[in-house]
């Protein structure tokens, strides 16, 4: 009888145990569901990560939080130390640790971009600690959680605020060398990014249309590179990167040309992470950006952002894009870098964004609030165009310039009309007060060009006073605010030769050839002016004792 008990008892804990198991795994189903759903994430779940990351994860279970815990209090330990090298490390095993706790990524990373940096001396360590933030982010975080929109919101942030900004003192600096940076990947000012983004996508794409066993390789490695990695590495070893010179003549151009663009494009998606497919859609959606200010790639992270995150919506990466844009137009057209000692850059504000700029607030006044009269979208939205008018009309937009005072007038009906010049007149008084970098090098840069366009079209008089307010606008806010370093402005005749050779480039060609010889006049005059000043007995004459 007991026997039979015995058996009964474990047949129904069997019975009971299978019914568990079932139930258990039906209930994990409809989660996983709920899950992938709603685009949830959880410690557990880990996507493109390392295999020592994995491992780490299912090895030490629950563990890994308490192993995480003793990190944070070793790394707050050493920052109050100083010693922030070991910070590094440690920030990386957290993260890997806790690969899907992006807050504890991106608050590691803020404090390398700004707590960190700020208390070393040397530019260059400052730029070393804010690439530090920007890489936990950028390489490790975001491959482990490609749907979080805090990481690309910080992200971004550090582009358009660290590096766009100019509350650090070298901000001038981390410009140069990302703009530096940027040209040595795509070997040119300008890249021709549709080029780049018909490439390949990656290299297995590429070896699949240029086999190991093909033509191609046999005589790649004939000039000895046996595999990809050989090819590759040896194509950025170069500043700026080039294909190597042994395969010149043996390939023929246009195939060397086509092997280098895709050279060129897995250059930028390995070190950078910018995908030439996705500038080429956001250059199609706003107009050029220059990629080499820091505000394009804060655009570009915000736009990545709002394309992974659940409903493709998020007001902080909205926000983000309008700002940056924003900036793109006052200041996001690179002129000038300084590639000795990285401290002084030549900005000019990029016009061709001025309609996608004015378009973005529209659009994302609508998607965050509604077309509300009292949004902060609208407030910045007028603001920008009031910033417009007077660059637009800096630079001779004059239409374009009339066509936004009118939309000014329809955003704000009761204010007072007045002519455009009277209106910009009054900017550029405001612009004096209260001007920061970005603005005075816009306004000067504007007056520069407008003086050059009076000179070619012969009216001196007018062409002499807009050189004599673009000076003293220039010397106005060198006295009041361009003694700080991290304020500072290029000499005056940097950012005059700058505007004269942009204007060579652009203007036609009947207008470049007035220019010059206007240029010529003028040199000859000074030359002349100077020779008889030296002549002794002569009114205006160097009296020598």
């Amino acid at each position: 009888m007991n026997k039979f008990r015995t058996i009964t008892m474990y047949f129904v804990l069997v019975v009971v145990t299978i019914a568990l198991l079932l139930g258990a795994s039906s209930v994990a189903r409809r989660l996983d569901a709920s899950v992938k759903s709603n685009h949830l994430r959880f410690t557990g779940e880990i996507k493109n990560a390392p295999v020592l990351v994995t491992f780490t994860t299912v090895a030490l279970g629950s563990f890994r939080g308490i192993v995480a815990d003793l990190l944070w209090l070793r790394a707050g330990a050493l920052q109050e130390k100083k010693n922030y090298f070991e910070m590094v490390q440690l920030a990386r095993w957290i993260t890997d640790l806790q690969p899907t706790f992006s807050g504890a990524t991106a608050y590691l990373a803020w404090n390398m971009a700004y707590n960190i940096s700020v208390t070393c001396s040397s530019h260059a360590e400052r730029w070393r600690w804010v690439n530090e933030g920007i890489r936990l982010i950028r390489d490790q975080a975001i491959e482990y959680n490609p749907e979080d929109p805090i990481l690309y919101k910080d992200l971004a942030w550090i582009f358009q605020h660290k590096l766009g900004n100019v509350l650090d003192d070298a901000n001038l600096y981390y410009k140069n060398r990302l703009a530096i940076q940027m040209m040595n990947i795509t070997g040119a000012a300008e890249p021709a990014w549709k080029e780049l983004a018909a490439a390949p996508a990656d290299e297995a794409s590429f070896m699949k249309k240029y086999p190991l066993d093909g033509p191609v390789w046999k005589v790649i490695q004939e000039n000895g590179f046996q595999d990809f990695e050989a090819l590759y590495n040896d194509f950025r070893s170069r500043t700026p990167a080039a294909i190597s010179g042994k395969l010149k003549g043996k390939l023929g151009d246009n195939l060397l040309k086509e092997i280098a663009t895709f050279l060129r494009a897995e250059l930028l998606r390995r070190t950078l992470k910018l995908d030439p497919r996705y500038i080429v859609e956001i250059n199609e959606k706003y107009g050029a950006l220059d990629w080499r200010v820091p505000e394009s790639q804060a655009i570009y992270w915000a736009t990545l952002g709002l394309k992974r995150t659940p409903g493709n919506k998020d007001v902080s990466l909205g926000r983000l894009i309008t700002q940056s844009l924003y900036e793109s137009f006052r200041g996001g057209r690179l002129l000038m870098v300084n590639d000795r000692d990285f401290n002084n850059i030549v900005v000019a504000p990029n016009i061709a964004l001025v309609d996608a700029v004015y378009n973005t607030y529209g659009e994302v006044h609508q998607i965050y609030d509604g077309g509300s009269e009292y949004s902060t979208f609208r407030s910045a939205r007028i603001n920008f165009i009031k910033e417009a008018i007077g660059i637009l009309y800096n630079y001779g937009k004059f239409t374009k310039a009339k066509e936004y005072y009118e939309l000014l007038m329809k955003e704000e009906p009761h204010r007072k009309r007045e002519d455009l010049e009277a209106f910009v007149t009054t900017q550029w008084a405001e612009d004096v007060r209260d001007a920061g970098v970005k603005k005075a090098s816009e306004v000067i840069s504007g007056l520069i060009f407008k003086s050059i366009f009076y000179l070619i079209y012969n009216d001196s008089d007018a062409a002499l006073a807009n050189e004599r307010l673009a000076r003293y606008i220039y010397a106005k806010y060198a006295a009041d605010i361009g003694s700080m370093e991290r304020m500072k402005l290029p000499s005056y005749n940097q950012i005059k030769q700058v505007v004269v050779e942009q204007c060579m480039k652009t203007f036609p060609p009947q207008m470049v050839l007035i220019l010059k010889a206007k240029i010529a006049a003028e040199q000859s005059e000074k030359q002349i002016d100077s020779m008889l000043k030296k002549v002794p007995g002569l009114p205006g004459a160097n009296e020598r004792k």
